[in-house]
């Protein structure tokens, strides 16, 4: 899939005259100064999306729960089950009121205390309920089990279903949809460098076609060979002398030719950049971005507080929305991961714990967004593999394909559960069928009633794409006629 023409033209314009008048040696983020800017930039305004990846697959039955009685009868029928049973007891569930409660009563997992609060009283949590895969709308059980309707390739496979929600293709797909975005507006950033940033490794998800994913640690930047200390200056060996040798030795072109040329100046661009970078970014102790303490969570697994990894990785995505105006950045895609969801095993204890760091790292979150003035201008979601089964394998729940979301943020038309709530049935005595349910798949897996395309595409709209881009970065947008809003932002 290609860029359109003028943002892409843009964006390779502003990088090569940019180059060719400071040369080669010149720091790479300054060589990145922008000359045009997108469509979706004339405002003016900073914006970011920020993707929390629940990385294995998301037990969505046990993290957003219908409570009417027929609901909450067939959910506990279904597992309280033993050997293991996977139900939440009726008394620790959380309620919360959506507007549109859709005939029914909800609840939340009762490690999402904060979440709560978020969604009933902050107004700026939403729920976006039986998300999934797909390429064309699934409007029933028959048309998935004949396919007729065509099937998203590999489902219920973990590394295939991960491409699919970050580039809407499986294992081998190269751009994601967040890439994608920030190919559209990286030409209106001051630095493009920066657009697509990830505290977490290598995602898929930040591959464009031209911009890539700048990848940072969530202690901070980070430096070939290098540590930074709390001043922002490079150790290796715990001395700056030996990282200033480091430096110059990977900017000089050891194998000589034009290949080691290009790696050497590679190399010294990537440090230039970093260095950039930690020219800006507040430094780890400001104020604005909590306490130490902050950033601890207490964990059901192991009775004790510790600290939580994915709200380090939100400070650092805080540290850099806050370091915008040095960088000149308008438009920011930012992805972090929280690991351990694939609950085959343990699952009541292990998804209690993933729901309290989940939760802790969403009010740390929201409140440094706050103190740093721009909880309107971003806007957190999650995304999963795939949900699991509503039936117990007897330690867990097994791979599924719907799930529950949450989105927050200031501009969230929170307080709101969004899209048909699935209808939970009783199993089938004789199998693993659901047949009381028009949602409801073997093993009591969901039937996604909404594509990670209409969600992308309610998110890349208020991010400031226009309807053509969106048609460029979700290739299968256009089979969701009419429904490519979900109404959760506001515009």
């Amino acid at each position: 899939m290609k860029t359109p023409l003028n943002a892409s033209r843009r964006l390779f314009l502003q990088q090569t005259a940019a180059l060719s008048g400071l040369g080669v040696a010149a720091p790479f983020a300054l060589n990145l100064a922008a000359i045009g800017e997108a469509a979706a930039q004339t405002a003016g305004d900073y914006k970011a999306l920020v993707c929390i990846f629940l990385q294995g697959g998301n037990d969505s039955f046990n993290t957003v729960l219908p409570t009417d009685s027929a609901s909450w009868a067939n959910y506990t029928s279904v597992r309280n089950q033993q050997p293991d049973s996977l139900a939440l007891a009726r008394d620790s569930v959380l309620p919360i009121s959506p507007l549109n409660a859709q005939g029914r009563t909800f609840a939340l997992n009762p490690g999402l205390t904060q979440t709560q609060s978020l969604f009933n009283t902050d107004k700026r949590i939403a729920v976006l309920s039986n998300v999934g895969t797909l390429i064309e709308p699934i409007n029933t059980k028959a048309e998935y089990e004949t396919k007729a309707k065509r099937l998203p390739p590999k489902l219920f496979s973990h590394n295939d279903q991960q491409t699919t929600w970050q580039a809407l293709g499986p294992e081998g797909t190269a751009h994601g949809w967040g890439g994608r975005m920030a190919d559209m507006i990286a030409s209106g950033n001051g630095n493009s460098l920066f657009t697509a940033i990830s505290a977490t490794g290598n995602s898929v998800w930040l591959s464009g076609q031209n911009v890539k994913q700048y990848q940072v640690a969530a202690s901070g930047p980070v430096r070939f060979g290098s540590v930074l200390n709390q001043q922002g200056v490079p150790l290796t060996y715990n001395t700056a002398q030996v990282a200033s040798a480091l430096d110059r030795i990977v900017r000089a072109n050891q194998k000589g030719g034009a290949f080691g040329a290009d790696l050497a100046s590679l190399a010294g661009r990537s440090i230039d950049a970093e260095k950039l970078l930690s020219q800006h970014l507040p430094t780890a102790d400001h104020t604005s971005l909590g306490t130490d303490n902050d950033l601890k969570y207490f964990s059901p697994l192991t009775n004790s507080v510790q600290v939580s990894p994915l709200a380090q990785q939100l400070k650092m995505v805080a540290r850099t929305i806050a370091a915008r105006g040095g960088l000149g950045m308008k438009r920011q895609v930012f992805f972090v991961n929280l690991y351990g969801f694939d609950t085959h095993d343990n699952q009541n204890k292990n998804h209690a714990d993933l729901m309290a760091r989940l939760d802790h790292a969403l009010k740390y979150f929201d409140a440094t967004l706050t103190r740093l003035g721009v909880n309107q201008q971003v806007t957190t979601f999650t995304a999963s593999d795939f949900g699991r089964s509503f039936t117990s394998n007897g330690d867990g729940s097994d791979h599924g394909w719907g799930g529950h979301h949450l989105i927050m943020g200031g501009a969230v038309k929170g307080g709101d559960i969004y899209g048909a709530f699935p209808t939970l049935a009783a199993k089938n005595s004789h199998n693993n069928n659901f047949d009381g349910s028009p949602d409801q798949l073997t093993n009591g897996v969901l039937l996604p009633r909404v594509s990670i395309e209409q969600y992308g595409a309610t998110l890349g709209r208020w991010f400031g794409l226009s309807d053509g881009q969106l048609g460029d970065v979700f290739p299968n947008l256009s089979n969701f006629s009419g429904k490519t809003n979900l109404g959760f932002m506001r515009t």
